[in-house]
């Protein structure tokens, strides 16, 4: 249990929809963890959405059990708290970078350590929250904005470390997978696989991001430039959904024995990177023919390690959290001497 021996940290979360909510149950309920493994006595002491929030100084013992209060939000609200550690998770805005912008700009800028889910602000400011980091010597961290519980930014910048990306491609959102092996499958149309997933709660209300390939590109884009510093701009990216996907195109698929996804693929091989989404089709062969459901996956091509492929997945909001305090432990672990 914490002690008056443990480092104190304390953490905010900006963003308390579904997935900042799951953070902060999971948050708490790992405390016994975390001063075990790293020492550290974790405090949540403040959590915000659009409109209201809450903060406590000795951090809050249970989620839920507090009241949220107008007004008590924006970064001027967490800069009074000055968090250890910000947990962004508020809604995606790449056009402007949102609220997250400023989030992050406060808690960097601050040489304080954050960890992002959402993917708005690194694809509209990636490269200056980045180098704001760097100066100021703090932790930016973004493994839920790239997949989430795959283990995507994490496997090119350690687990292929010393070798040299040539290719990757990735089928990076669920949500069209789903859509596309329901129609392989069992021949649902793209308006009943589609009703089928919102019904079932894992496709927004509002899926265009998803299904027009915005979603992917953004992931695409954040992973090349934060893994690969490829300095790919948003529009830089040529960009293509699956709302054309039709019954006529499926059959044809399946009589050629090919199956359909929804890929974001980086070309590493010219002078300049290339980066694509698109409906790309694979032989029955292909690993990629064979990613069920919900699941992502992830291929990388290297020039010393050969062809490397992760994919997985799990419950939402559960996986998108747990990939933020993945990110988490890893801004602990150097308060633990351990990094």
């Amino acid at each position: 249990m914490p002690s008056e021996a443990l480092r104190p940290v304390t953490v905010a979360i900006a963003g308390y929809g579904n997935i900042g909510q799951q953070v902060a149950v999971t948050l708490l309920e790992r405390r016994a963890r975390y001063a075990q493994v790293y020492g550290c006595d974790v405090r949540l002491v403040a959590v915000c959405g659009s409109r209201s929030g809450a903060a406590r100084a000795d951090g809050f013992a249970e989620v839920p059990g507090f009241a949220l209060e107008d007004g008590q939000t924006g970064p001027e609200f967490l800069a009074q708290i000055a968090p250890d550690v910000l947990v962004e998770a508020g809604p995606t805005d790449f056009a402007t970078g949102g609220p997250a912008l400023g989030y992050l700009t406060m808690q960097l800028g601050e040489g304080r350590d954050a960890v992002v889910v959402s993917k708005g602000a690194l694809v509209h400011s990636g490269a200056r929250l980045r180098e704001l980091a760097r100066a100021r010597g703090a932790s930016l961290r973004i493994s839920g904005a790239t997949a989430a519980a795959l283990p995507t930014i994490d496997l090119i910048e350690t687990g292929l470390r010393g070798a040299k990306v040539l290719a990757l491609e990735g089928v990076f959102n669920a949500t069209t997978n789903f859509l596309l092996n329901a129609m392989m499958a069992r021949g649902c149309t793209f308006a009943e696989a589609l009703g089928e997933a919102q019904a079932g709660g894992f496709a927004e209300r509002d899926p265009s991001r998803d299904i027009e390939g915005w979603d992917t590109a953004c992931k695409l884009t954040i992973l090349a430039n934060f893994g690969l510093d490829a300095g790919l701009a948003l529009e830089d990216v040529a960009v293509s959904g699956i709302g054309d996907v039709t019954p006529e195109r499926v059959e044809g698929w399946k009589a050629q024995g090919q199956v359909p996804r929804l890929v974001g693929r980086l070309d590493c091989t010219g002078q300049a990177p290339v980066a694509s989404v698109a409906v790309r089709t694979y032989p029955l062969d292909h690993a990629f023919a064979h990613i069920p459901g919900k699941t992502k996956a992830l291929r990388v091509e290297t020039d010393c390690m050969g062809e490397i492929l992760t994919m997985g997945g799990g419950p939402e909001p559960l996986a998108t959290s747990c990939a933020a305090l993945k990110d988490f432990e890893l801004v602990l672990e150097p308060r633990a001497g351990r990094g």
